[in-house]
């Protein structure tokens, strides 16, 4: 390995890989790239944890275009990630997603369905007959009304994915080594270099922080307060005797999320706020006591096939929650010069990773977003105290 690279990229999961994939794939680009990775095997990622989902329902205008980009990416997958004539499949189930809504909900749900069509996607906004009919395994009280995406929702296999991008990142020149960056060099304000565990000492000119739920730890070794911490998610699986068919991937008013998963479910909520603290590093053990308390309870009454349900495992992961607004940091950091980011997702990040990919790319080629103005999603807004909340995190 050499020991000068001019980007060196700090994680090498779906975002890191995305971020080679575009610096590869950019004809004006002819950098070398290094993408370092503490865990080749990715079982403890956030990425193989996820359930892959993909939405245009956010409330932020800059998440619906960036899921909007990474649905038409997900649907060229196999023409844009072959190699050598392999084309590689992600497993991408058109579905939808169906966020539900109680009275207290339905306004900022109707006026985010409106923002969401505005900007070219396709969500219906369905009244409470209307969800019955189209789901007559809903029970609708309490229920005001539901957001149902038409096209361009549902869910993909996130580890096909990692494996592709990764693979052709490879094919286009990238470096991958199995390491972690423990420091970094700064001079005249700049980026310069970073110190592997293993590795030693390597020279750069650009750091791509795209570490997950570890990004604090590695924009401190910069000299920079990241506002990004790991919190634990833990997924339920449950059987039931009576299938409820081609089900949507369902956000009920409680924050209760289900979705089919061949022939048995998955589900899970965030804990309530007093319980989300910050997961220790390893700490992937399942919450198994927030199925009895919150999940079944909820999934009963919204669905009373669930009342007879019986769950079989369950698995954790990390989200690498942005505590500051709940929505992605991108691209430079306004004073030190060559550390751009790649952090914050909440939760939401493998179905953004083409767009966040892409969009950290022209950063470095370019100077700045050309493709999608993200300039929202900047570090500066931290800096200013400027919050850019996002209200539909599941």
């Amino acid at each position: 390995m050499t020991n000068r690279y001019d980007v060196v990229v700090a994680g090498g999961a779906i975002m890191g890989s995305a971020v080679a994939y575009f610096l590869g794939a950019c004809a004006t680009f002819d950098g070398r790239v290094l993408v370092v990775e503490r865990d080749p095997t990715y079982a403890a990622s956030a990425t193989l944890r996820s359930w892959g989902g993909v939405r245009q329902q956010f409330s932020t205008p800059e998440n619906v275009r960036m899921s909007l980009f990474g649905a038409e990416f997900l649907r060229r997958a196999p023409e844009l990630l072959a190699v050598g004539g392999e084309r590689p499949e992600v497993g991408f189930v058109e579905r939808g997603y169906l966020f539900l809504a109680s009275a207290a909900g339905y306004a900022r749900l109707a006026a985010n369905v409106r923002r969401q069509n505005a900007l070219g996607a396709e969500v219906a906004l369905l009244s409470p007959a209307e969800l019955c009919a189209r789901f007559p395994w809903l029970d609708g009280d309490g229920l005001a009304g539901g957001g149902f995406g038409l096209t361009g929702e549902g869910w993909f296999d996130p580890e096909s994915l990692l494996r592709a991008l990764r693979r052709k990142a490879l094919t286009l020149g990238a470096d991958y080594v199995h390491d972690e960056v423990v420091g970094v060099t700064r001079r005249g304000g700049r980026v310069a270099g970073v110190r592997l565990r293993r590795g030693g000492a390597v020279d750069c000119g650009v750091l791509v922080n795209a570490a997950g739920p570890h990004a604090a730890t590695v924009a401190a070794l910069a000299g920079c307060a990241l506002p990004v911490r790991p919190r634990k998610r833990t997924t339920f699986v449950f059987d039931c005797r009576e299938n409820v068919g081609d089900a949507p991937l369902v956000v009920d008013p409680t924050g209760v999320a289900f979705r089919p998963e061949g022939r048995r479910y998955i589900a899970l909520v965030s804990p309530p706020d007093a319980e989300d603290e910050d997961a220790a590093a390893g700490a992937l053990e399942p919450d198994d006591a927030l199925f009895e308390r919150i999940v079944w309870p909820a999934l009963a009454r919204r669905v009373p096939r669930f009342e007879a349900i019986r769950q079989v495992g369950a698995w954790a992961g990390l989200y690498d929650v942005n505590t500051f607004d709940r929505n992605a940091i991108l691209g430079w950091h306004p004073e030190i010069g060559g550390l751009a980011f790649c952090n914050g997702f909440s939760g939401h990040g493998v179905q953004q990773a083409p767009a966040a990919g892409r969009a950290v790319c022209e950063s470095i080629v370019h100077g700045g977003f050309r493709t999608l103005d993200l300039s929202a999603l900047t570090y500066a807004r931290i800096r200013a105290g400027r919050r850019l909340p996002e209200r539909n995190v599941v």
